[in-house]
């Protein structure tokens, strides 16, 4: 029995990891995994997790041990369908989401998924667990995909726009989707928080008179949640903010199609505009809405040798928020998961949404 419990307790916290790696993931999908400290500590206990045996356990591995563990227990594993998926939004092939239908007789919230990745990589693979709590509270849940900038056609705020589009086109559906357009939050991890916080923040991108029935839709909100969000994507911002070389990030040069850091560091005025457009805080204003923010990676001054993009969750992100929104007296939490033991993020992040919710008329 012991060893039960004991295999029962690894399993929700691999449950809570995989949550959180799942909502956060790294800056840059197509560079190499990087060692989660809370995953490795789980890797000491569950070695057979390690499917590739190459001595990280990655969110990947610790979500499949623990469906493997739960089918061998003879306990259900989360395999929730989509009511609607691959639903086109946008022109673009990488515009579509998928909707999950909460059932109520009355128009239920939403709450939208954005996925990170470095604006390059990640999937709209909601996380399950966090998937079903929203539908057994009556909340529908939508997941996107929106453009991979590609130093090119496609820079930032590309991919912001893309999420707004997404917003809108879910509003159109409503009626349809038996959806409540007065009650709309959106949350994401690293690149899914910066485009939530974008949404959340922008000016109504609404077109009152277009021809197109979509862009005649609100992008405004009602709440945002975020896990390891950037305020800026502004390199010579996030110099200043976070120090060591975070502003040296590939993905950094890659959104404004940059080569050096010479010309990151060093904007034409028509680039600091791309700049100061593509950063959330740059739209923030007292009439924006409340954010839930969560923080994981290690805190404090960057070591001397730090890589480059090293830093780019930086808890500094949420404390600027913290400063900018209290000025203008706008509710936010924030939550640096170091120092919030016995705190449940996930469980946290849903409840501050329904009190947003509520107080919609």
């Amino acid at each position: 029995m012991p060893q039960l419990r004991s295999i029962n307790i690894g399993l929700r916290v691999l449950a809570v990891c995989a949550f959180v790696a799942t909502s956060y993931p790294v800056w840059a999908a197509d560079e190499k995994p990087q060692p989660d400290e809370r995953l490795q500590q789980l890797l000491k206990r569950f070695p057979a997790a390690d499917k590739n045996k190459d001595g990280i356990l990655t969110r990947d591995e610790a979500r499949a041990y623990r469906q493997q563990m739960q089918k061998r227990q003879g306990r259900p594993v989360n395999s929730v369908k989509p009511t609607h998926a691959d639903v086109k939004y946008g022109d673009h092939a990488r515009n579509v989401l998928d909707f999950y239908q909460a059932k109520s007789d009355q128009p239920t919230p939403l709450v939208v998924y954005i996925h990170g990745g470095g604006f390059v990589g990640g999937s709209k693979r909601v996380n399950p667990g966090f998937l079903q709590q929203c539908l057994d509270a009556g909340i529908s849940v939508a997941a996107i995909h929106y453009r991979f900038i590609d130093g090119k056609k496609v820079l930032l705020p590309e991919p912001q726009r893309d999420g707004a589009r997404a917003v809108q086109f879910l509003r159109s559906k409503a009626k349809e989707w038996n959806i409540d357009p007065k009650r709309v939050a959106c949350f994401g991890g690293s690149a899914g928080a910066g485009i939530s916080m974008w949404i959340a923040f922008h000016d109504d991108l609404a077109k009152p008179d277009s021809d197109d029935s979509i862009e005649r839709e609100s992008t405004r909100i009602q709440a945002v949640g975020t896990f390891g969000g950037q305020s800026t994507y502004d390199p010579i911002k996030i110099k200043a903010l976070v120090g060591g070389r975070a502003w040296e990030h590939p993905s950094i040069f890659k959104a404004y199609g940059v080569d050096t850091a010479e010309e990151a560091l060093h904007p034409t005025p028509e680039q600091q505009k791309r700049y100061d457009e593509s950063s959330a805080i740059m739209h923030l204003t007292k009439d924006d809405p409340p954010l839930y923010m969560v923080y994981s990676e290690a805190d404090g001054p960057l070591p001397a040798n730090a890589r480059p993009g090293q830093g780019i969750h930086h808890p500094n992100f949420g404390r600027d928020l913290v400063k900018k929104m209290n000025e203008l007296e706008i509710e936010n939490v924030f939550i640096y998961t170091p120092e919030a033991k016995g705190r449940n993020p996930q469980r946290e992040m849903l409840e501050f949404f329904q009190k947003q919710f509520a107080k919609v008329n």
